[in-house]
């Protein structure tokens, strides 16, 4: 299980009790992924949520999120300092439900914002 859905809630409140999550767990040290379902609000592709997020991959989240169009395994992500590695092939979109998977290692990606942080601050 993950303590970040609840998590979520504490930051912002509006979302509170409104997600759960789950953990996955790979074979790797510091890899995880994270299996994301939400109902938007217009039908939609797996080709226009795959836009967007390449969209914002190369825009204002670049550095934090990386855009993937080829196949990952979980030591494909060990030492990436994105946040999150968003897994377009596995996009799936059914009217208006989607279902995204982004990858993310928890100590480079987490180290790499602190850094952020403390840039910011300084």
């Amino acid at each position: 299980t993950t303590g970040a859905a609840k998590a979520v809630g504490l930051v912002l409140p509006h979302l509170d009790g409104k997600l759960d999550g789950g953990a996955v767990r790979v074979p790797t040290v510091t890899g995880s992924l994270t299996d994301f379902v939400c109902e938007v609000e217009k039908e939609t592709t797996a080709e226009e949520v795959n836009a967007a997020f390449k969209a914002a991959a190369e825009g204002p989240m670049k550095g934090i999120l990386e855009y993937a169009d080829v196949e990952l395994v979980s030591s494909d992500i060990i030492g990436n300092p994105h946040s999150n590695i968003y897994d377009s092939q596995l996009t799936k979109v059914d009217g208006k439900l989607v279902k995204i998977i982004g990858w993310y290692d928890n100590e480079a990606g987490y180290s790499a914002r602190t850094a952020d942080l403390i840039t910011k601050i300084v």
